[in-house]
């Protein structure tokens, strides 16, 4: 298979794109180890409290712990284990094993943060204080919100997620078991063909790609199994678009169309017959419904209830009606409590809801919340930075990266076409940005 990769490209040039060359990048492709700060701030025994210890709050401890002395930092999260959600797709894509996607919190906790592994049930930020599960008030100066989202698939009638994997219903999303179920029922797809139906809810959502990169995956096992002749894939949009940027959209709208990959505008899911193997649908113009062999469903996704039932939610706007956080886009700082902060998922802001958007979110926070305990002024900005490496078939995939303004900004610039398939960008994909991703827990990306 051809690798598309520009002619110029040397040796130097891809091992710098493989992460031995030691140079950042904008997708956090690279392993650079962050020298340590030859003195600290002092932390003035500042009592920070981290909500969440996934991919954002583990990013905040480490960084935390590296800037400042003296400071109490306690991250309160009861999960144990720790998934690298950007590895589902290639779980549910047969690309890799379910166990590549699960780690535990605490090989990446630093030592000097403790640990409450409880659940936060409310939190309270007029009295400075968040409440756990069990009851416990924990008091805090400063506040970090980094609970992620809720996959909300109680909100999809008939949905039953411990039916993944069977009568040709998939889910990603749901977890690593529903990852790899969802990799079964759609291989059984691929080798008999049928309907493939294809959506996106009508909300923010994780890794807005991932959908559109299993159905790709999933044209291209039919093609490679003989049965794409046998088959029709749907993609069903939740509006008039493919992507919320506006150029990648119309990439996309070319790639489904020379695939045969046929497109249902403004169809939101609503419910779900699993025996029928049916999928109900509002449209404008009425309720409708689409038959299936093979269904992805992702389900709407939305706030964490202790978010979404506090003040810290938008209380008006575009991310008030599913309790996404209010923070300024530029400083991840929340609007109406100078102490709070709100990094990752949680966020309500135009963008940003991948791995790499953390990896840039995590240092602005970090900088503005240092700079309010040192009584100085913080200048870094937080542009809107996601990376979205879109799978267009097995070998092959696009880097898309962009900011609030849909601005393509590539980090490679005339090594890497944003808009190309290419077998390196696959090879990021598949095997450079786990590494990386485990090197920004740690703080250290």
């Amino acid at each position: 298979m051809g690798s598309n990769l520009d002619p110029r490209l040397g040796r130097r040039d891809l091992l710098r794109l493989m992460g031995l060359g030691g140079v950042a990048a904008g997708t956090g492709l690279v392993l650079p180890r962050q020298a340590a700060a030859s003195t600290k701030v002092a932390g003035k025994g500042a009592k920070i409290v981290i909500v969440g210890a996934g991919a954002a709050g583990l990013s905040m401890a480490s960084r935390l712990v590296q800037r400042l002395d003296g400071a109490e930092i306690t991250i309160i999260d009861g999960r144990k284990a720790h998934y690298y959600q950007p590895g589902f797709t290639l779980v549910a894509g047969g690309i890799k094993p379910k166990d590549y996607v699960t780690s535990t919190t605490a090989e990446y906790l630093p030592k000097a943060v403790t640990w409450i592994e409880e659940a936060v049930a409310e939190i309270d930020p007029d009295g400075n204080k968040v409440v756990t599960a069990s009851g416990k008030a924990v008091a805090y100066d400063y506040l970090v919100v980094a609970t992620g989202l809720t996959l909300d698939y109680a909100s999809i009638e008939g949905m039953d997620v411990n039916r993944i994997g069977q009568d040709g219903l998939g889910s990603i999303y749901a977890g690593p078991d529903a990852a790899f179920a969802t990799w079964g029922a759609m291989s059984q797809f691929a080798d008999k063909g049928g309907v493939g139906l294809f959506l996106r809810p009508n909300t923010e959502m994780k890794c807005a790609g991932a959908p559109l990169k299993y159905t790709f995956l999933t044209d291209d096992y039919l093609r490679r199994r003989g049965n794409r002749g046998k088959a029709e894939v749907i993609y069903a949009a939740n509006n008039k678009a493919l992507f919320s940027v506006p150029i990648v959209s119309e990439k996309v709208r070319m790639l489904f169309r020379d695939r045969g990959v046929k497109v249902q505008y403004d169809h939101i899911q609503t419910g779900i017959d699993l025996g029928r193997k049916v999928a109900m649908f509002s449209t404008p113009t009425g309720p409708t419904e689409i038959k299936y062999d093979f269904i992805n469903v992702v389900p709407p996704m939305r706030a964490p209830a202790a978010v979404r039932n506090s003040p810290l939610r938008w209380q008006e706007g575009p991310w008030a009606g599913d309790g996404w956080m209010e923070v300024d886009k530029s400083t991840l700082r929340h609007k109406r409590y100078a102490n709070v902060f709100g990094v990752g998922d949680i966020a309500g802001v135009p963008k940003g809801k991948t791995a790499a958007s953390v990896k840039w979110q995590v240092p602005v926070a970090v900088d503005h919340l240092v700079a309010s305990i040192a009584g100085t002024q913080a200048t870094s900005v937080y542009n809107g930075y996601t990376s979205c490496p879109l799978i267009t078939r097995l070998g092959q995939a696009m880097l898309v990266e962009f900011d609030y303004d849909n601005n393509l900004v590539p980090s490679f610039p005339g090594i890497i076409a944003p808009l190309e398939e290419l077998w390196i960008t696959w090879v990021m994909k598949t095997m450079a940005l786990k590494p990386t991703y485990l090197t920004m827990l740690r703080g250290q990306a």
